[in-house]
């Protein structure tokens, strides 16, 4: 292995998990997503519009730094299985470059509660917390799933089910104000996570140098290309809460985050299956094997443009035409809700099926890094592009709308990319 490379000598067969682990974990899992669910049903009747709108537009607008921590993971389970020698040194690193950025909002969130505590930047710094520290946990989780202890990751995940679930029951009967919900869950998720940090291996928390190896250069860049696309991709959803606040639709935030919440509990059930498998289809990815999963990608990201063509040509449609028109844009009635929900779940079977796509070339090779990344930047400029012109008119419907528009503009650019770079595809 050279010192700059993350993939060298030492890759070895990875045995695919077993069905039980598998169960197991997504149980877990499946449980504190459920409790987010239930969470978000039970504040709105504890609220109401506006303070439930202030709490949506919070997490909405931060829920991107989840993905900032989680990146480690990622990465580490990208490379831990190609390595032998220098495994521990990139576990550790792995750990190291995962809790910088979360000490950085921590600090930031303690701050602004102390300067203004009553003030939104003190709501959506302390918003930011509670969803980098559950990136975190993430991260951790996956660690201790590499070295065999899966059950610390279904546990931790069933504790922060608890957690969720005690908080929004406290704040359902005593009518907490939505930072202090935010505060109390934050707590909670620190204290799981600090418990679980400590079970890791004790070189892994380590700070130690390496000497002969450049193995934080190559395992940084590794780590932002592989995390950017995630993090552009749900920094580029964010921004349809920003929108709906510039247009004064604050109230609409609660609906739509709700919306987003039924899609993206599917999704993350899907993102974790594919984090648990990483691992063995990183290695099987590998050489030969990287053709074939490019192959298989490029005619998913094909099938994912139709889709997204044809879903917003038949919306054109339906706008243009006056009997239609009034579906698309009411508000709080029966027939607004189910049109709602058809957005989501096209919005989310496109993004599922983008998802695999985008994972399947991830772990082809590095190389390949900057090109989901170029697409996701597309993405994100898409997004914002696609809300200013929907969400005015058409509120949470248009917002699916522009996220199903950006969808499809990823999907382009990557799959055009991908064919420039390989043509035999």
């Amino acid at each position: 292995m050279t010192g700059t490379s993350l993939t060298g000598a030492g890759t070895a067969s990875i045995a695919a998990p077993k069905r039980s682990m598998v169960l197991r974990l997504l149980a877990g899992r499946g449980v504190f997503r459920l409790a987010i669910q239930a969470m978000g049903l039970v504040l709105v009747t504890a609220w109401g519009a506006h303070d439930y709108g202030r709490f949506a537009t919070a997490l909405g607008l931060m829920t991107w730094l989840n993905f900032v921590p989680s990146a480690a993971e990622k990465s580490a389970l990208k490379c831990l299985p190609r390595l032998r020698i220098t495994r521990d040194a990139v576990a550790a690193l792995a750990v190291r470059v995962a809790v910088v950025p979360v000490l950085v909002v921590l600090a930031a969130m303690a701050v602004a509660l102390i300067v203004a505590p009553d003030s939104d930047a003190a709501l959506y710094l302390t918003a930011a917390g509670w969803s980098i520290s559950g990136g975190l946990l993430m991260t951790v989780s996956g660690l201790h799933r590499f070295t065999g202890r899966s059950t610390l990751d279904a546990l931790a995940f069933t504790a922060g089910a608890l957690v969720v679930g005690a908080v929004t029951v406290g704040t359902w009967f005593v009518r907490w104000p939505p930072l202090t919900h935010l505060g109390l869950l934050l707590g909670g998720i620190l204290l799981i996570l600090g418990f679980s940090a400590a079970l890791l291996p004790r070189k892994w928390l380590r700070v130690q140098r390496i000497e002969g190896h450049r193995l934080l250069p190559a395992f940084g860049r590794t780590t932002v290309l592989l995390g950017m696309t995630e993090v552009l991709d749900v920094l580029a959803t964010s921004t349809v809460f920003g929108v709906l606040a510039l247009a004064g639709r604050t109230v609409d935030s609660g609906p739509f985050y709700v919306a987003l919440l039924a899609g993206s509990a599917f999704c993350s059930l899907l993102f974790y299956q594919l984090r648990v498998h990483q691992p063995s289809i990183s290695a099987r990815l590998r050489g030969s094997g990287a053709a074939a999963g490019r192959a298989r990608a490029v005619a998913l990201l094909k099938l994912v443009e139709r889709g997204s063509l044809a879903f917003l040509v038949l919306v054109g449609l339906a706008f243009v035409i006056p009997v239609a028109r009034p579906v698309l844009t009411a508000e709080d009635t029966v027939g607004a809700y189910v049109v709602l929900g058809v957005f989501v779940l096209v919005e989310t079977v496109l993004f599922a099926v983008q998802l695999y796509a985008g994972f399947l070339i991830e772990n082809t090779n590095s190389k390949v890094l900057t090109l989901t990344a170029s697409a996701s930047i597309a993405g994100l400029l898409a997004t914002p592009s696609a809300a200013a012109a929907l969400v005015p008119a058409m509120g949470p419907v248009g917002g699916f709308a522009a996220l199903v528009f950006a969808i499809g503009a990823r999907a382009i650019v990557l799959r055009r990319l991908l064919r420039r770079h390989h043509p035999e595809l």
